[in-house]
């Protein structure tokens, strides 16, 4: 098919509806290709999906939104929501030795008592290096132990810096670069520049629930085609006709075989979303080279606890935890950040857990996740009782982030395959920053451009 301008509009597949998906699919639309996106879940947004907890719909894992998400804000106006976004100011809690501290301002961090005054400034220099030192290869380079204890010192870092890093990347904490704390540095520290010095976090009334119906109208007014139900089992190239075979039916978003929509099609080009191990499985042609990448990243999941409560824990949006004994990564009360009227009343935590993808820890079931986080919060929470609990499920994602190790960036696949018109693109790709909805939006926006575009003017911006 031609377009007026005589360029020839081709046939491209996305798959994987995620938010990496659907920025991808809007990118291309928008450059006037036809687009189909394929999503093996019964729902588009992934990670951003959404759910009920009891008669409340929200976000299935946290998110919020900085002043400093230009892509993402970007995103938001062009669906007609940018306008909406209600910006709160937010307070951070340290849990150590046993007790919950206020760190949401200078005068909280000087009274800090669990660092000696020395520790404290030297830990505030940390933070503020990081925030002033851009990107480099020698971060890259550098394990991340070794850079903490360079610029925090030995006791800093292992009352503060180990036990965070630990409750993260687990054990894995020892082989990442210090490219990864500096990421969240910069991101935290944006929030609080673009926040006049306080912490000004945003959410879109309605959730992602909200913005991925906005998102997905748009898309169809693109005329974008977007299936559902839809799994992919293999991407082949067909030189005979110079196509790209999609087969779809092979399992759902578990690797779950359930032989749905078992069908053939054709495509110019494919841009392919999902995990590297996925990838890996559906696209055979691949060389060893690339097979290889794929094959040998490291992935973080997550089991993520939402509660329904009928009062706030500690008010705090992040309570970071240091006491090894806490079995979470952190705390996250939405509620700080949403009126309890948005939530019929109520006040929404998110306990997370981050750990390996192969980590046994996945099988257990709910009630026993469940069990441990209420005995958990009883023990951190003097006031807190299981019967202040509403509503508590838990969901679980085995492929969030890839672990940033030394000189990660040349270990990830290429986005140009070797198959030609076959695209590699997802969150593995993230280089410099921390996984988030904005880093997302802005590798699809990036890549398309740099990699699968390079030569192309028309590009939207």
């Amino acid at each position: 098919m031609r377009e007026s301008d005589g360029r020839t509009r081709q046939q491209w597949a996305v798959v994987g509806g995620g938010m990496l998906g659907l920025a991808t699919a809007m990118r291309l639309a928008e450059r006037g290709e036809s687009v189909t996106v394929f999503e093996a879940a019964p729902e588009i947004g992934g990670l951003a999906s959404a759910w009920k907890l009891g008669d409340v719909e929200w976000d299935k894992f946290y998110h919020v939104v900085l002043l400093s998400d230009q892509a993402l804000r970007e995103l938001l106006e062009k669906i007609g929501l940018e306008k909406e976004i209600q910006w709160v100011t937010t307070r951070t809690g340290f849990y150590t030795d046993g007790r919950l501290h206020s760190l949401s301002s200078s005068l909280d961090f000087l009274k800090f008592r669990p660092l000696s005054l020395l520790q404290k400034f030297r830990l505030g220099c940390t933070i503020l290096y990081a925030s002033r030192t851009k990107p480099t290869k020698g971060l890259e380079n550098t394990l991340v132990e070794t850079w903490l204890r360079r610029l925090s010192g030995k006791k800093t870092f292992e009352k503060i810096w180990q036990p965070l890093l630990k409750a993260k990347l687990g054990p894995a904490y020892s082989r990442t670069s210090a490219m990864f704390i500096w990421s969240y540095i910069d991101r935290m520290y944006k929030a609080r520049r673009s926040g006049m010095k306080r912490e000004l976090f945003g959410y879109v009334p309605g959730g992602y629930r909200r913005v991925l119906t906005a998102l997905h109208k748009h898309l169809q007014e693109l005329g974008v085609r977007i299936v559902t139900n839809a799994p992919v089992q293999s991407i082949v190239r067909d030189e005979s006709i110079q196509k790209l075979r999609v087969q779809l039916g092979g399992g759902d978003s578990d690797g779950v075989s359930r032989g749905e929509n078992s069908e053939l099609l054709l495509f110019d080009r494919v841009v392919t979303t999902v995990p590297n191990p996925r990838i890996a499985a559906s696209c055979p042609q691949l060389n060893s080279d690339e097979s290889s990448r794929l094959t040998s990243a490291e992935y973080l999941g997550v089991t993520c606890t939402s509660l329904l409560l009928d009062r706030p824990l500690g008010g705090y949006y992040v309570t970071n935890i240091t006491d090894t004994w806490v079995p979470l990564t952190g705390i996250i009360e939405m509620g700080s950040i949403l009126p309890p009227e948005r939530l019929g009343g109520n006040y929404l935590v998110y306990l997370p857990q981050y750990m390996a993808s192969d980590d046994p820890r996945f099988e257990e079931s709910d009630e026993q996740v469940h069990d441990r986080c209420i005995q958990t919060l009883e023990k951190m929470y003097p006031n807190f009782t299981k019967d202040q609990v509403k509503t508590i499920q838990t969901a679980r994602a085995k492929y969030v982030m890839t672990l940033p190790t030394l000189n990660y960036s040349e270990k990830i696949p290429p986005v140009v395959s070797s198959v030609p018109g076959l695209y590699l693109l997802n969150s593995s790709q993230i280089t410099v920053g921390c996984l988030n909805v904005n880093e997302i939006i802005e590798i699809a926006h990036r890549e398309l451009e740099q990699s699968v575009f390079p030569d192309a003017k028309d590009v939207s911006v």
